[in-house]
């Protein structure tokens, strides 16, 4: 009676079960002796130690690689599934990607590991992952299991990526290539909701907000189901403020309060080249205070620096040139921490105190280390409830209202707090509270966003939307992080899925040179990467999920001191790729 009871709740829940349980995943136990049906990073197959059979998996955890092991498999929507699987190792994870997970910090010897989720209305596949951590021993895992019955048979494909055809003040216009199969007609998605329900391959969305960023996904349907997703396609509005700032930008950071080994050089002396200038750094007078606070290069550090009333006028020529000059805010040694509504309104009230004594042009957020994180079950970042998230919001917010349309805020994250988030989501998980911690403030603020550079460096390998690790230093890292931004991707096991950027607000970020940072890049490979961003071209085999960007915002280093003291490679190299760019 008690089981029949459970059964009877699902019913009614509307969600529907299995009449008899049934594996479908493909070589759950590695009795075929090969990974066949896994795609595996760092993984094997093992003859000992099993807990059934001939086989089990081996997953040769290292310090820069957990050795994930992943397979995607049809499911039907609105269905429930028990995943299960017995491992033995230290910190081992199994989950699927965008739903739940679990985890044991110890199994001596075979220990099940199980976790249950249910689909979602329109879901038709879903991917299982296991993975150890960083620097712990390998990892070992047999009998997996995926109870729950396979994709629903009839239901068209998905259909191609769309694309944004036309933009007005109040609409955006879609076309997208058909689905396979039987289609009665298309599904057009904004997040969870539909907003279009179309027969052909075209749809309007209309009653939109004048200059506002809409992502859009699309399904096709039939009597039998629904398919997945597309591909999500990211387009604005018309009807924006223009900032002036260059197509193709290249954007470095200046010395202007220190030497760093690299030299200081004057504003007036920066090279035209260069599109967006930041000062670097604006600092706080202690971590939580919000009270940020500009100095210039002292003369016994920066023998050559100018005087006040120099720096202010080559900035103003600098502005008439049509270039921006911006303040940054934080760096390696700034940490901002929002803890209070008295540290935001501290904030807002310093950063336009500098703006408005240098006459600047925008803000740059540059929050490394711990200036963000996310508190235990913040999960939604479309709605942050940890203090630093949700003041710095609501402080980029007013300093944007205070200056207008034309202000430019950039931000310059590290992957930890972007990219990594597709695996592990600070508010949902037992690691570090700080992976994914700027997709909120990314995202709150994507309407206002001028530039997100990321910074492709000083980073772990990072996996990308092809679920395999990309290690920086070569074309194909900045390629798998930036499709990311300009895709979007699914937030670890939160449920949420964050919508990527238009090409135009995206850019990635390199060392200038091999002294000033881990991940230096060479220009050759980085044109490669550009080739493939940009134009569709030179990819060496990954498939942009975001398409191209022919927008693409531009190229952003640290540092113009570091381009400088090395002969300005960096500029020289760039720049032409970028203004030779359409």
């Amino acid at each position: 009676m008690r089981w029949l009871a459970v059964v009877l709740g699902v019913l009614l829940a509307g969600i529907t079960i299995p009449a008899q349980a049934a594996n479908i995943l493909s070589n759950p136990g590695f009795e075929s002796g090969s990974l066949s049906g896994w795609n595996c990073s760092g993984g094997s197959v093992v003859s000992t130690p099993v807990r059934s059979g001939g086989y089990a998996l081996n997953g040769a955890v290292t310090s820069s690689d957990y050795a994930q092991c992943s397979q995607t498999v049809a499911v039907q929507p609105n269905t429930a599934y028990t995943l299960s699987a017995w491992v033995q190792g230290s910190y081992v994870y199994l989950g699927v990607t965008g739903g739940s997970s679990t985890w044991t910090p110890s199994a001596a010897s075979f220990t099940q590991l199980s976790v249950s989720f249910t689909t979602g209305a329109s879901q038709t596949s879903a991917q299982i992952y296991m993975h150890g951590w960083y620097g712990q021993p390998a990892y070992q895992a047999d009998d997996f299991a995926l109870d729950g019955p396979g994709g629903t048979p009839g239901a068209p494909s998905a259909p191609g990526t769309p694309t944004v055809t036309n933009s007005t003040t109040s609409s955006i216009s879609l076309s997208w290539p058909a689905a396979t199969g039987t289609v009665t007609g298309y599904r057009v998605y904004e997040g969870a909701s539909v907003v279009q329900t179309v027969t052909g391959t075209t749809a309007t969305v209309s009653a939109l907000q004048t200059c506002s960023s809409h992502s859009y996904a699309v399904t096709a349907y039939n009597s039998a189901g629904e398919s997945a997703k597309s591909a999500a396609v990211t387009g604005r509005t018309a009807g924006c403020t223009s900032t002036g700032l260059a197509k193709h930008a290249l954007i470095g950071y200046l010395h202007a309060s220190f030497a760093n080994g690299s030299g200081y050089v004057r504003m007036a002396d920066v090279p035209e080249e260069w599109d967006i200038i930041n000062l670097a750094f604006g600092e706080p007078t202690s971590v939580t205070s919000g009270d940020i606070r500009f100095t210039r290069c002292p003369a016994g550090e920066c023998p050559n620096v100018e005087s006040d009333a120099d720096f202010a006028a080559a900035i103003k020529a600098k502005q008439a040139a049509g270039k921006k000059v911006l303040i940054s805010i934080g760096g390696a040694n700034g940490q901002v921490q929002l803890t209070t509504a008295a540290a935001r309104d501290a904030f807002v009230s310093s950063v336009s105190a500098i703006i408005d004594r240098w006459g600047l042009d925008g803000l740059d957020i540059d929050f490394e280390g711990h200036s963000l994180y996310l508190n235990a079950g913040d999960t939604d970042f479309r709605s942050p409830t940890t203090p630093v998230i949700v003041n710095l919001i609501s402080a980029l917010k007013t300093v944007k209202a205070k200056y207008g349309a034309g202000f430019v805020l950039t931000m310059a994250p590290e992957t930890f707090f972007v990219q990594v988030g597709y695996q592990f989501y600070g508010g949902s998980s037992g690691g570090d509270n700080r992976t994914g911690s700027y997709l909120p403030v990314i995202h709150a603020l994507r309407d206002s966003l001028t530039v997100l550079h990321v910074q492709d460096y000083n980073s772990g390998p990072v996996m990308g939307l092809d679920n395999q690790y990309h290690t920086m230093g070569g074309a194909d890292f900045h390629i798998a992080m930036t499709d990311m931004v300009k895709a979007g991707f699914p937030v670890a096991n939160t449920g949420q899925t964050f919508p990527g950027l238009r090409d135009d607000q995206i850019g990635f970020g390199l060392p200038a040179a091999v002294s000033a940072g881990n991940g230096y890049t060479a220009p050759a490979a980085v044109h490669t990467a550009l080739d493939c961003l940009v134009k569709g071209q030179n990819c060496g085999g990954y498939s942009l999920r975001g398409g191209p960007s022919p927008g693409f915002r531009g190229l952003m280093t640290w540092s113009i001191n570091w381009d400088h003291y090395y002969n300005w490679e960096f500029r020289n190299s760039h720049a032409p790729y970028l203004d030779a760019l359409p």
